[in-house]
């Protein structure tokens, strides 16, 4: 019998919801799927159309390599994956793994679950220091660990500081005063565009057909804030 699953785009914290509806998990492509068309339930999370492997602007050779690359504080958890719809973010996250061809840009590594190393998208954005517009260049693929070390000040709230700080010195090459320096370098950075209030241009994924959604108020953040580590710790534990 011809194979007739349909595809879904299932955002993260709504694959128990999917799975009890009656969707299923291809391990292969790493992807819900109904098994066959139709299936009650199942309809709100039918697959829309891919998205561009290179997306419109996009600057895939911007912010190479690891590094640590702090958001300044008025834009904690108002990123990509807060500002777009979540099924427009599994398909963002589904096609820069792809491209990357499963593998993190910074280090090389696979996907590798028994040590709980995932692939993640990360951020690049530019900043104009005149206008106050922090612009998105880049989507890249990172995996836990790099993800971890870019998110230096995150580490540093999960107490995986130290872990950050050794996979920096080893991907990156750095010694031990080189990291030490570089990161004290981007908090440095981080306090001073924390200073002032900056204006997110996501002009790239508009251009590419992804909807953008209001980014959450501060009074809301502490909410994403417990909703990411919760995740975070789920995945790595």
């Amino acid at each position: 019998m011809a194979d007739r699953r349909a595809w879904l785009d299932v955002p993260y914290q709504e694959k128990d919801a999917a799975k009890a509806l009656g969707a299923r998990w291809d391990a292969a492509a790493k992807r819900w799927y109904a098994p066959r068309p139709g299936i009650a339930g199942l309809a709100r999370w039918e697959a829309l159309p891919e998205v561009p492997d290179l997306l419109p602007g996009e600057d895939r050779t911007f912010g190479s390599g690891l590094f640590v690359d702090l958001v300044p504080r008025s834009c904690w958890f108002t990123n990509v994956r807060s500002c777009v719809d979540q099924r427009d973010w599994e398909r963002l996250r589904r096609m820069v793994v792809q491209r990357a061809q499963s593998r993190c840009e910074a280090c090389g590594r696979a996907e590798d679950r028994p040590s709980r190393r995932w692939l993640e998208v990360h951020e690049r954005w530019a900043y104009d220091e005149h206008a106050r517009v922090q612009s998105l260049r880049r989507l890249i693929c990172l995996c836990t660990d790099c993800h971890r070390s870019t998110h230096f000040g995150l580490a540093q709230v999960m107490g995986l500081a130290d872990q950050a700080f050794t996979h920096l010195m080893a991907v990156a090459r750095m010694s031990q005063s080189q990291a030490d320096e570089h990161v004290r370098q981007a908090f440095r950075l981080w306090e001073q565009r924390s200073r002032t209030a900056w204006t997110l241009n996501l002009d790239m994924l508009t251009h590419a057909g992804v909807t953008i959604v209001p980014p959450p108020g501060a009074a809301s953040r502490p909410g994403i804030a417990e909703r990411v580590l919760g995740e975070t710790r789920e995945r790595t534990s």
